[in-house]
């Protein structure tokens, strides 16, 4: 009979050190081995064994063999990601011997040395494991701190693991400071908690701190892979990566999940079984929720969610598929390589990429954070089926209105009325909700990922603006509003060579450095060409301002040579010419189109005007 254990019990798979759990004896009078779960079978007993924490493990291992152990470890994270698991490993490193009686603190612990296998069991005398939440009162630590003086049984180290440490009283906190910065040679202390933030400062400042890593679903998948391999169980991939996302980055909740799985599905795991198990939404079916609702088509979107609530799924649980799968698809479109996760289904890559080609950031942020909003909404509600539809409504409505940034743009671009909310372009209603929206919306928010609007019918669009000149140029900024690069371009630019798309000039003393890059940009927006502007070290024409002041100059001498206001000088000694006016100039000016003169913006600077020879007569001094 006992060979007969051991050949069942070679059969049982074993994993990191342990030998394997004898098989039940039906028609023995021996009582059958308890059975142990997933979680406690397949716990790490090496650093060799734990997933997703290379960097901690790393800087144990440089330290170990440098011999700059700490009297205190912190070990921090979320649940399940093997904080107490460590703790051991951590006390099986310091007190590492073989039987011979040789061997110092190592992290190279593939093989069990004396005191190990009771230290992985949390049975060894010198390593006291300690729950916090229940002993957290100043006694209990005054407890530690009497015994910590005393020398370890049979190990290397006294080594005390304090779970939950956060959950210590202030008084508690307090007492254990003092032993905690000068501990005996032979104690060491090594601390867990999921809550770092409640933990005192003076205490974190006395330790070293490890940050303990959520698990990557695509390690997680592999490692669960390994373990039904091991278990003899056959699972598909995509049923992995759903366990892997449920556990989201915890061993131990995966673990626990696929043992479920395991008693529930029978035989082979299927997505389905994990579907069915965990109350979770059909993946497909949420890619397809997320396609209605990104087309506007509320009826279809409508029914497919009471679609998934009847088959059993939360609203809740939809809603947060549906966030999940939106966020999926904005980590494609930023980072394309994402698609190579092993955790994702097939569905997720193909239609996700392709979302991801056709939706734009912003309308992937706007949903975003409408459906943020949305699930607490539904959290709270009383009838939570009715609050995720009015979600989804409130998202349909919204696919086909343009962001902010799309608005001014039609509106900057003159491309006629917004697109609107009812998502027929118009302001007509939409047709009767019975129908719904059932094609793509007037502006189709799939259509591309950068959706251009479509031009309204309008009047004959305006020739593009010549410009062949300088005065061209100060023109077009007057026309376009932009009175400081007009002042800027009279008075400060010396031209040099004028060519089409290319702008060479020197500058006037106190002039800016930046104005041939401001022009060359706003030239771009004017007239949608590219210009090179450049300042030249060479000497330049008169500026615009001075060829006017000189233009004034020639207008005022040729006026005072003229007969009839030379005697009205001879008439009236002391009288001067304040003023020379073209009536032809101010006629043109008048039946040109009204746009600010340089006059209205600075009352005091020099007017400017036109080279033709003015008629002095009739002109009133």
């Amino acid at each position: 009979m006992t060979d007969q254990i051991d050949a069942a019990s070679a059969d049982e798979p074993g994993f990191a050190g342990f030998d394997p759990a004898p098989a039940p004896q039906a028609a023995s009078g021996t009582a059958p081995t308890p059975y142990r779960v997933l979680a406690r079978k397949y716990r790490p007993a090496h650093f060799g064994d734990l997933i997703g924490q290379e960097a901690m493990v790393r800087t144990l291992t440089n330290a170990f063999a440098a011999g700059r152990i700490p009297q205190a470890w912190m070990l921090t994270g979320v649940r399940g990601v093997g904080k107490t698991t460590t703790a051991r490993i951590l006390a099986r490193a310091l007190n590492f011997q073989t039987p011979d009686g040789q061997g110092g603190p190592t992290t190279d612990l593939r093989e069990f040395g004396v005191h190990c296998r009771e230290i992985i069991e949390g049975r060894h005398i010198d390593v006291m494991e300690i729950d916090a939440a229940s002993n957290n009162s100043v006694d209990n630590i005054r407890q530690i701190n009497d015994a910590v003086r005393y020398a370890p049984v049979s190990a290397r180290y006294k080594v005390y693991i304090v779970d939950e440490v956060h959950m210590l009283s202030t008084g508690a906190f307090n007492a254990f400071l003092k032993t905690l910065e000068e501990p005996p040679p032979h104690a060491k202390f090594i601390f867990a908690t999921t809550e770092i933030r409640k933990v005192p400062i003076t205490v974190l400042s006395r330790c070293q701190r490890f940050d303990l890593r959520r698990v990557e679903a695509d390690v997680l998948v592999d490692h669960l892979a390994g373990i039904c391999k091991a278990e003899g169980v056959d699972a598909e991939q995509e049923a992995l990566a759903a366990v892997a996302r449920a556990a989201e980055g915890s061993v131990r909740d995966s673990l626990s999940i696929l043992d479920q799985a395991i008693a529930h599905a029978a035989g082979r795991i299927t997505l389905d079984d994990i579907r069915a198990m965990l109350g979770l939404a059909d993946r497909a079916r949420v890619i397809d929720l997320f396609e209605s609702v990104m087309k506007g088509d509320i009826a279809t979107a409508l029914g497919e969610l009471r679609a998934q609530y009847d088959a059993g799924a939360d609203p809740v649980v939809v809603l947060n598929d549906l966030a999940e799968f939106t966020h999926l698809v904005t980590r494609l479109k930023l980072v394309p390589e994402a698609v190579k996760d092993n955790s994702l289904a097939q569905a997720e890559r193909v239609r996700g990429g392709d979302f991801a080609q056709r939706l734009s950031i912003r309308v992937l942020a706007r949903t975003w954070q409408m459906l943020l909003k949305g699930i607490g909404e539904v959290k709270q509600a009383d009838r939570p089926v009715m609050a995720a539809e009015m979600v989804l409504v409130r998202l349909a409505h919204a696919a086909d209105l343009p962001t902010p940034d799309e608005v001014l743009k039609l509106l900057r671009d003159g491309m006629g009325s917004v697109p609107a909310a009812n998502g027929n372009g118009g302001g007509a209603p939409r047709p009767p909700s019975g129908g719904g929206n059932t094609a793509l919306a007037a502006r189709p928010i799939l259509a591309s990922a950068n959706p251009a609007p479509v031009p309204v019918a309008r009047a004959a669009a305006a020739p593009a603006a010549i410009v062949a000149s300088i005065e061209d140029v100060v023109a077009l900024a007057s026309q376009n509003r932009d009175i400081t690069l007009k002042i800027a371009l009279e008075r400060d630019v010396r031209p040099v060579r004028f060519e089409p798309g290319r702008i060479e000039f020197s500058l006037a003393e106190g002039a800016s450095r930046t104005l041939a890059q401001d022009l060359s940009r706003r030239l771009k927006e004017w007239t949608n060409q590219t210009w090179m502007v450049a300042v030249v070290n060479e000497e330049g024409g008169a500026t615009l301002r001075e060829q006017a002041a000189a233009a004034k100059d020639r207008r005022e001498s040729d006026a005072a040579a003229h007969p009839s206001v030379k005697a009205v000088l001879e008439r009236f000694p002391g009288a001067r010419i304040v003023d020379v006016r073209d009536p032809r100039a101010i006629a043109a000016a008048e039946n040109a189109a009204a746009v600010p003169t340089e006059d209205e913006y600075l009352p005091d600077a020099e007017p400017l005007f036109d080279d033709a020879e003015p008629d002095f007569d009739g002109i009133d001094f």
